[in-house]
């Protein structure tokens, strides 16, 4: 007599997981869904974009391409600001000019100034082409 075949669910290879914590981190160096996918394929498991998709919209109601965009939006741009106040603490001159013009509205200041008279002559050319009967 046959053995009996396993139950609905319970055949084919195991499940792997997503290791997601290594998402995220990958999503701080604003790496695109296609090089996580390709970087998770050779460093953890054998994972095609499709399964990563399948495995997002699962866990986090989301495809794997939007989940990746919401976290470089929200880690990448966090990180780089952090960076930024750092670097300006420290006492960068042209990171602290940069900050100033970006969040306080600062600007150089350019002073341009007309000495003397100016004279404009100004020549204007006109062709006009045949209209060849279309008027």
């Amino acid at each position: 007599m046959a053995k009996p075949g396993p139950k609905k669910g319970e055949g084919g290879r195991p499940r792997k997981e997503v290791a997601w914590a290594q998402v995220d981190k990958l999503c701080q160096l604003h790496a695109p869904a296609c090089e996580i996918a390709d970087y998770l394929s050779v460093t953890d498991w054998p994972v095609s974009y499709n399964t990563l998709d399948r495995h997002a919209m699962e866990e986090h109601g989301v495809t794997f391409g939007e989940y990746v965009r919401q976290k470089t939006a929200s880690f990448g741009k966090i990180k780089l600001r952090q960076l930024q106040w750092k670097t300006a603490e420290s006492g960068n001159p042209t990171m602290l000019i940069w900050l100033g013009k970006q969040m306080l509205g600062q600007t150089d200041k350019v002073d341009t100034r007309l000495t003397g008279t100016l004279d404009v002559t100004e020549t204007v050319t006109v062709y006009q082409l045949p209209d060849n009967g279309r008027a």
